[in-house]
């Protein structure tokens, strides 16, 4: 199979090779899949540059990049239905603590991390789903439905933003989301209520007026350090934040007494190590929402397998519409 791999950490263009290397065969319990398209997500980015703090160099001799990626299973292992073959997949954790991820015509892994995807779903979409999909998800979900209730999403324009806007509406929420700029448009056209200025001097008043003057029931955070004495002030009593991410701010100031006499739930969300039993109902919610026709997965733009370094800068450069995906067909 032609294969996108690296030995070392660097640039894009210094440290990653297009090369023809031998698909493994599926073991008990694996499939191969046939990817069309492979997602490329900023901590893909990140582990290819060694910016991850205390790793020094890759983890594996050889490493395939990518987490995510959709295609079609073409043979199976023991104890794999063989009616298997055939189906149209998802891939989740495709790189993660394995040597060869999605960056490739094929990959194979055990067959739980290949998810049917429905018929009606593109397999550009399905390339974007193991990362941003299943945070959006799960950030959304993992407290249980939220009909009724009002989340803030900030970062409403980015592509988790965007997904979770777009489930939180569907699961029946009144939705307020922050962002700026062609960002705001784009949180409004996926269903918000309300979108306000991230920047805004005022943007804990902003949230709770847009919301009756009511304080907010869940949060979904992608900057939580930046963001924390806005959070504390808009959220509810019993309330919860899901975290994601604190790029901005990584060793934040934590203001723990108002938020202790809130008794608000803080909750941090990295995807890859999600339970059994939490990514079993994180895959049935956005298996209904896709299901259902309730998601739209916006993609900036596809590059050729040759050209992965080109899709890192362009994950790198930020300011997207849209996720970056190769083709890998």
């Amino acid at each position: 199979m032609k294969a996108i791999v690296y030995d070392r950490f660097g640039a894009a263009r210094d440290v990653l090779s297009l090369q023809e290397i031998e698909t493994p065969h599926p073991g008990p319990g694996e499939v191969t899949v046939d990817l069309v398209f492979s997602g490329i997500n900023p901590s893909d980015v990140k582990a290819r540059a060694g910016t991850r703090p205390g790793v020094t160099k890759p983890p594996f001799p050889q490493v395939i990049p990518h987490s995510d990626g959709a295609g079609v299973i073409s043979a199976v292992g023991d104890g794999v239905n063989a009616e298997r073959i055939g189906e149209r997949v998802w891939i989740w954790n495709g790189q993660w603590r394995r040597a060869y991820g999605t960056a490739a015509n094929q990959i194979t892994l055990p067959q739980d991390q290949a998810v049917v995807l429905p018929d009606n779903v593109s397999f550009e979409t399905g390339a974007i789903l193991g990362i941003p999909g299943l945070t959006a998800a799960f950030t959304v979900f993992s407290g249980g439905d939220v009909a009724g209730k009002t989340v803030l999403i900030q970062g409403g324009a980015g592509t988790v933003g965007l997904l979770a806007v777009q489930l939180a509406k569907w699961g029946g929420a009144k939705v307020i989301a922050t962002a700026r700029g062609a960002g705001a448009e784009r949180a409004r056209e996926a269903g918000a209520d309300a979108v306000i200025d991230y920047a805004d001097a005022d943007l804990a008043a902003r949230i709770l007026a847009a919301n009756s003057g009511q304080p907010v029931d869940r949060i979904v955070e992608v900057e939580f350090g930046k963001n924390i004495a806005t959070d504390t002030e808009v959220i509810a009593e019993n309330g919860t934040i899901c975290a994601y991410g604190s790029a901005l701010e990584m060793e934040p100031v934590f203001p723990f007494y108002p938020l202790l006499f809130k008794a608000v739930t803080i909750e941090i969300a990295l995807i890859y190590l999600l339970s059994e039993s939490e990514r079993t109902a994180t895959i049935k919610r956005l298996t209904c929402a896709l299901s259902e026709g309730a998601l739209n997965c916006p993609v900036e733009r596809v590059f050729p397998l040759a050209d992965c370094a080109a899709a890192h800068e362009a994950v790198e450069a930020g300011n997207r519409a849209g996720a970056i995906l190769l083709s890998t067909d």
